[in-house]
Order: C-alpha cells, then structure tokens, then sequence
C-alpha cells in the first residue's frame, strides 16, 4: 500500500505492515509502534460515534494526519521532510534509547504534522480552525497522543529505576525537557498561523518551511547520544 490513505483502516494495516517489518530497535519502528497505538484508539472511537463532535471530520483529520507521516517513511532518503529528517538520519544509531525515538517522532507529528493536517482538512472539508468542533476534535486526539506519551515515560522511569548508570542522568534532563501540552499548544498556534496565511503565496511557503526547520532542529536536540 502507498502512503496515500482512504480510510482509518487503510492506515491501520499500513502501520501494522510497518510495525511487522521492522526491528524492534529501529527508531522508525519505534515511534510507528507507538503511532498506531493511537490510531487504534481513534479508530475505536469513530466506532463509538461518542468521542468526537464530528466523527467524519475526525476520520478525514486522522488520515490526512497519518498520511504525513506515512509520506516520510516512504521518502527517499534525500527527500525525507525537514522535520522527519533527524530521525531517519539517526534511526539505527546504537547511542540512542527507545525514548529518544519516540518523543522526537511525537514532537515531530504534532509540532510539524498535525497543524499542517488541521489546515489541510478544513480546506477539503469547507470548514475553519476557528470552528468549535474543530478545536474540540483537536483535542480529542491530543489526548490520545497525551496518554501514550505518558505510558512511554513510565515505562521509561520504570528502566531508569532498575539502572544504576552515571549516563541516565543526562537523559532524563533531556526527556523531562520536552513538554507534550507546550506541544500542542504551539501547534494549535501554529494551526492558526498556517490558516491565516494559507493565501499569502511566498510568505505561506516560507512560514511552513521554517516551522519544519525548527521543529526538526527540536528533534535532532531530542536525538542527541547519550550511550556509547
């Protein structure tokens, strides 16, 4: 299947063929795994029709959502997004820890990814940031992310407490920096910005360069090596 999707169930198998393809190590493999984590629990919610305001919306966000990064993986690798770029560069590097991987990917998907997928789906639907609904499926889906996030940082800490190592220090500092609600809200932000000047030609083209370039400048200080 191409990185281009339909449906949640589309991107669902893709995943899964993803997440069944690669080594547990890759650093792909590990923000993938997490990813449909989350899409598995968007896809149950479509199902109840009891989480979202508007459940087709939803369905259009999470698969333009998904596609963006479906695009990365598929890049070549001189063609890899800006913001992707650092973790498909240090991907395979034994001096990174799975955390690493999967909150650079996460700051990647939602600083990056989700406000352009916002703006992209109220354009093809006809519908505004600015729209309650909007704003409140955003939300929604953050708190998806939100919750696997949490449950990679416990498992973290649990590694942290079995270790008796001068080098978990530094990383701790360095994953305790990065804040998943300061990242949603700058990509709500961010959202807003990208819609308000989604007409203005060179100026909208300069601004989603430079979020890309700033965003994966966050994820390559995210990937810095902390083991040997």
């Amino acid at each position: 299947m191409s990185s281009t999707a339909i449906s949640v169930q589309d991107v669902l198998a893709r995943l899964r063929g993803i997440d069944g393809d690669l080594p547990a190590r890759d650093g792909a493999a590990v923000f993938n795994h997490m990813y449909l984590t989350v899409t598995e629990r968007v896809a149950d919610g479509l199902e109840a029709r009891e989480v979202f305001r508007d459940p087709a919306f939803m369905e259009a966000l999470d698969v333009t959502f998904a596609g963006l990064w479906l695009e990365a993986f598929d890049a070549s690798a001189d063609a890899v997004p800006k913001a992707w770029a650092p973790l498909f560069e240090h991907r395979r590097s034994s001096g990174l820890l799975p955390i690493q991987f999967a909150l650079a990917g996460m700051n990647a998907h939602i600083a990056h990814d989700l406000p352009v997928a916002v703006v992209r789906t109220c354009e093809q639907r006809g519908t505004a940031p600015e729209e309650p609904s909007v704003r409140a499926d955003y939300e929604a889906v953050n708190r998806m992310l939100a919750a696997c996030e949490s449950e990679v940082r416990r498992s973290f800490l649990s590694e942290v407490e079995r270790a008796a190592d001068d080098r978990v220090g530094p990383l701790v500092h360095l994953v305790s920096s990065w804040s998943i609600d300061n990242a949603r809200e700058v990509a709500w932000v961010n959202a807003e910005a990208l819609w308000a000047v989604r007409r203005l030609g060179s100026l909208a083209e300069r601004y989603r360069d430079a979020l890309a370039g700033t965003v994966g400048m966050e994820c390559r200080c995210l990937l810095t090596p902390v083991l040997r």
